[in-house]
């Protein structure tokens, strides 16, 4: 006798369909997006209120906001620019290509050069989602500790860039930085690691690397 069994379709099969969509509606607006991974505290929207801000009237940049709850974040950066839009994951740990699908129809994308997708706080959930964007960006902190980037290896591993930031705490917190970034490198030999202090406004090779990706016809995107 035959047993039926219900076959549930793949989630993430469902996702990077959604994802393809979304990679087509950015190629046709030229605008390059980024996947910004991080953990909750490490400065994820600090870093992109000082990026606006040094940002201003050179490139146009958009930002999708995801949080399990409140607006706060959205209503930091719309100080900065308008065209921002939160997206509330309730119980989600990260957000999907559906849901940036839904976040990006309240956008101009045509009017952009630069749309940054502010991921949930978490180095686990968010990296396995393809959103359809151009780059992945990992962002740890000095404030988190060192082995970071060793116990979250895919992050690291699928990144395109990297991002330490809050170096202006290394006199103060125990960091061995040498070991992380011996780590990273064990990891990912080819995303650039940008050391920066939102702090003391010290992100130049973060805003000058957007400055350039910017600038680049943009015709492909990884996961």
């Amino acid at each position: 006798m035959s047993i039926t069994v219900p076959v549930v379709e793949n989630v993430l099969k469902v996702n990077d369909e959604i994802a393809l969509l979304n990679r087509r509606n950015f190629h046709d607006a030229h605008v390059f997006v980024i996947d910004l991974i991080g953990a909750p505290g490490a400065g994820k929207t600090a870093l992109l209120e000082l990026t606006l801000d040094q940002l201003a009237g050179i490139v146009r940049v958009g930002v999708v906001v995801g949080d399990p709850a409140t607006s706060r974040d959205g209503q930091r950066l719309a100080r900065f620019t308008r065209h921002v839009v939160q997206v509330n994951t309730g119980h989600g740990c990260h957000l999907d290509a559906n849901q940036v699908r839904q976040a990006i129809s309240k956008l101009p994308l045509a009017e952009l050069d630069i749309l940054v997708i502010e991921n949930v706080g978490n180095l686990i959930c968010p990296v396995g989602f393809d959103l359809g964007q151009h780059a992945k960006v990992g962002l740890f902190s000095v404030s988190e500790g060192d082995d970071k980037a060793a116990k979250h290896p895919h992050l690291v591993l699928t990144a395109n860039v990297l991002i330490l930031n809050k170096i202006d705490l290394l006199p103060y917190v125990p960091f061995n930085l040498p070991r992380f970034r011996e780590d990273v490198r064990h990891l990912n030999q080819v995303a650039p690691l940008m050391e920066v202090s939102v702090a003391r406004r010290q992100i130049d090779p973060w805003s000058q690397w957007l400055l350039s990706q910017a600038a680049k016809p943009q015709s492909g995107a990884t996961s």
